[in-house]
């Protein structure tokens, strides 16, 4: 299981939000690049980059800096927020971006979601963000009635790379990653489903991997990284690993 450090942006800034709350932001670095380049030096493979300005204003707010951060680390590098058309996922691609991930566009509009996965097939990730069991789009800001599964099937097939499964209530939270809501999205689908929101420590590690076998195949990782309460180190090296009761082997 791949464990994935998150760099959030805000006004240019890495921070942390409190379930998606923008008034409960906590700001880590002004220099996002610098974080990237600590991530990788501590081992990350890929690096899970979002544009929180963008997810709301619907477009590309921080380019700039993500473009600065691509620039500075030979890992891979996904990005989401405010990726509602073509032109913007051909400019992330030619960029260096390695996947782009698509959100509200995939409830908004669903000839541009096939349109994108077709075209660029292995690059697109769709980010499915769920409150209370019901998907919330435009940066967490409205919730609607359908359940995540229920969106994804919409899209399944070999072209879509991954899913991106965020529990909201718990993202920023540190309170424990919903590893039922994630297993249960996973078995239900066919796509690689990648767990964020909630962890803790290393016991999230540990838990997902005990269900792993239903599709899950990695962990973004971001508060518990930013407040020292997983060292990014160990949590690959955990992910790398087959734990029984508790214990690495």
């Amino acid at each position: 299981m791949i464990v994935i450090p998150a760099i959030d942006l805000n006004a240019g800034l890495c921070v942390r939000l409190a379930q998606g709350d923008f008034s409960r932001s906590t700001v880590y670095s002004d220099k996002p690049e610098e974080v990237a380049i600590r991530w990788q030096e501590e081992g990350a493979e890929l690096i899970h980059v979002v544009d929180l300005d963008g997810s709301v204003a619907g477009s590309p707010v921080n380019r700039d800096v993500i473009r600065s951060i691509v620039q500075a680390v030979t890992v891979p590098v996904q990005v989401g927020g405010g990726i509602r058309d073509q032109a913007t996922i051909e400019a992330y691609l030619a960029m260096g971006v390695k996947r782009v991930i698509l959100g509200t566009g995939a409830l908004s509009n669903e000839q541009f979601v096939r349109q994108a996965i077709a075209t660029y097939p292995g690059s697109i990730v769709l980010g499915v963000d769920a409150l209370d069991g019901r998907v919330a789009i435009r940066g967490w800001t409205e919730q609607t009635d359908f359940r995540p599964e229920e969106l994804v099937k919409r899209y399944e097939g070999p072209g879509l790379a991954a899913v991106v499964f965020t529990d909201i209530k718990r993202d920023g939270m540190q309170t424990g990653v919903n590893v039922p809501a994630v297993s249960e999205l996973a078995s239900a689908i066919s796509v690689p489903v990648i767990a964020s929101g909630g962890v803790a420590g290393l016991q999230d590690i540990v838990n997902l991997m005990e269900v792993e076998d239903a599709g899950i195949v990695g962990v973004i990782v971001g508060k518990a990284l930013y407040s020292g309460a997983m060292d990014l180190r160990l949590a690959i090296k955990a992910g790398r690993r087959r734990w029984k009761n508790g214990d690495v082997h």
